[in-house]
C-alpha cells in the first residue's frame, strides 16, 4: 500500500506545479531549496540594485544570488560591476559593509588584493609561488551585468537573454514606476530589513495578492484618513492582475494612478494638503507641486520581477531567500535626488507608516507569512489552491489578466518556476 510519503517522492518537479495549484514540498523540502539556488537564481537574470545605490567610483553594495555573495560596485570608469565575493586564493569573503565606498578589496586572510573591477593587484611575498602564479587568471570571478531604467540585473549564465528581452512587457511598468521621482532622479534613501521564518516563495506570491489587504491589514486601513480607507479599498475595484511573461505579473489597485504624471488637476487629496501648502510656500509653482505630491503618494500598482524584485507602490522589496524556511525582506524606500526636503520627509513617513518595524502593514504580512510555513507542514500530500480569478483570466497584447483579487500573478510566477526547474 502506497503512503501517503511515498506519493509525494513519486510527484516529479513538473508535476507539482499545476494550473491552479502548487504542492505544499514547495515550500518544505530541503532538496528543493538547493536545486532552486541553483537552477532558478543561478540561471537567470536577478536584481541586484539600483543605480543610486551606487553613485560614485568606489561605491559598492553587497549582496547576494540566491545564496552566493556578491559584490556590486561601480569601477573608475563609471562601468559597473559585479563580482564573487570570495577571494580566490582560500575562499575568504573580500568584502563585508553592506554598502560603503572603497578603492580596492583586499583579503582580510593573507592580503590578496583586487581593483574595483576585479582584477588580481597584489599578493604578498610572491616570490614562494616561485613565479608559477597566473594572475590574470585569479581575478574575483565577474558576472554578466545589464541595467534597465537604472535597476542593475546579474546573471551567472552568460548564454542568457538580453536583460530587456527577460523584462519583456514590465518594461512599461518600470517606466512608470519610475515616475515616481516627479522629475527628480530616483534614489533609494535607506531600507528596513527583517527576517521571517517561510519560505521565500510565501512572499513572492503577496506582492501580487489582493485578496488578503482587507482582512491582514485591517489595523492599517484604521488608522489612515476616510478618504485613504476608500482609496484602499481596491479589492471589488476596477483594478486587475496581469500576467507579463517569464514569472513576471502586475496588480494594479488603483487604475487613476497607473501614470502619475495624468489628470494632475485633480484634486489634492486631504492628506497632502499641508504638504502641497509648504511647497507652494517655498516656490514651486502650482503644477510641479501637483506633480510632486503625486509623486510622494506613490503608484497605484505592485510590479513583481520574477524572481526577486517587487516595485511596490512606493518602495522596492527585495526577497533574499536563506534557507527553506527562512528569508531576509529589505524595504527600500524611494525619494527623489534633490527634490524638495518636505517632500522627502513626507514620503519616509508613508513608509515607516505601512513598512517600518513598527508599522502597520509589514508586521501583519509577517505574521501571515510565517502561519503559511506552519501550516504547510501539516499534513505530507496536500496542495496550495491558485485558483482565484482563474476562470475570468482573458488574453491581453501582454499575456493574461484577471480581476485585481486573482491569483494570476502567483500563477505566473509558479509556471517561470516551472520552466526553469525542469529544464
Amino acid at each position: 500500500m502506497t503512503n501517503k510519503t511515498d506519493a509525494q517522492q513519486a510527484l516529479t518537479l513538473g508535476d507539482r506545479v499545476q494550473a491552479d495549484r502548487v504542492h505544499t514540498s514547495l515550500y518544505t523540502d530541503p532538496a528543493i531549496f538547493e536545486q532552486e539556488m541553483d537552477k532558478v537564481f543561478s540561471s537567470t537574470w536577478v536584481w541586484v540594485a539600483h543605480a543610486s545605490e551606487i553613485p560614485e567610483a568606489g561605491s559598492y553594495k553587497n549582496t547576494y544570488i540566491g545564496v552566493q555573495p556578491v559584490i556590486v560596485v561601480r569601477d573608475r570608469k563609471q562601468k559597473v560591476h559585479v563580482l564573487l565575493n570570495r577571494c580566490r586564493h582560500r575562499a575568504a569573503t573580500v568584502c563585508e559593509g553592506k554598502k560603503g565606498k572603497t578603492n580596492s578589496f583586499v583579503c582580510p586572510y593573507h592580503g590578496w588584493s583586487y581593483s574595483l573591477d576585479g582584477a588580481l593587484r597584489g599578493v604578498p611575498h610572491p616570490e614562494s609561488y616561485a613565479d608559477q602564479l597566473e594572475k590574470g587568471e585569479l581575478g574575483l570571478v565577474s558576472l554578466r551585468v545589464e541595467e534597465y531604467a537604472g535597476m542593475i540585473f546579474a546573471t551567472m549564465k552568460n548564454d542568457i537573454e538580453p536583460l530587456v528581452d527577460y523584462l519583456g512587457p514590465a518594461k512599461k511598468w518600470m517606466g512608470l514606476f519610475m515616475k515616481q521621482g516627479a522629475g527628480y532622479p530616483i534614489k533609494v534613501a535607506g531600507e528596513h530589513r527583517f527576517r521571517f521564518p517561510g519560505n521565500w516563495k510565501i512572499q513572492l506570491e503577496n506582492t501580487t495578492d489582493a485578496y488578503h489587504f482587507p482582512l491582514v491589514h485591517k489595523s492599517f486601513l484604521s488608522s489612515v484618513d476616510k478618504q485613504t480607507e476608500e482609496m484602499l479599498d481596491f479589492v471589488g475595484g476596477s483594478g486587475y492582475v496581469e500576467d507579463l511573461g517569464n514569472g513576471h505579473s502586475v496588480m494594479v489597485m488603483i487604475p487613476q494612478l497607473i501614470d502619475l504624471e495624468e489628470n494632475l488637476d485633480a484634486p489634492i487629496p486631504a492628506r497632502f494638503a499641508e504638504l502641497a501648502e509648504q511647497l507652494r510656500a517655498e516656490g514651486h509653482a502650482d503644477q510641479e507641486v501637483r506633480r510632486i505630491v503625486r509623486a510622494v503618494g506613490g503608484s497605484g500598482f505592485n510590479l513583481n520581477i520574477f524572481p526577486n524584485i517587487a516595485c511596490s507602490m512606493a518602495f522596492f522589496r527585495v526577497l533574499q531567500p536563506i534557507s527553506v524556511n527562512e528569508t531576509e525582506i529589505h524595504h527600500a524606500v524611494i525619494t527623489m535626488d534633490g527634490g524638495p526636503q518636505a517632500a522627502n520627509q513626507a514620503r519616509l513617513r508613508l513608509h515607516e507608516h505601512f513598512q517600518g518595524p513598527m508599522g502597520f502593514g509589514t508586521p501583519d504580512d509577517s505574521e501571515a507569512w510565517e502561519r503559511v510555513q506552519k501550516g504547510a507542514g501539516a499534513g505530507k500530500d496536500l496542495w496550495i489552491m491558485l485558483n482565484r480569478g482563474l476562470a475570468g483570466e482573458k488574453p491581453t497584447p501582454d499575456g493574461r489578466a484577471s480581476d485585481v483579487s486573482a491569483e494570476t500573478g502567483m500563477r505566473a510566477a509558479y509556471q517561470q518556476w516551472k520552466k526553469l526547474m525542469t529544464a
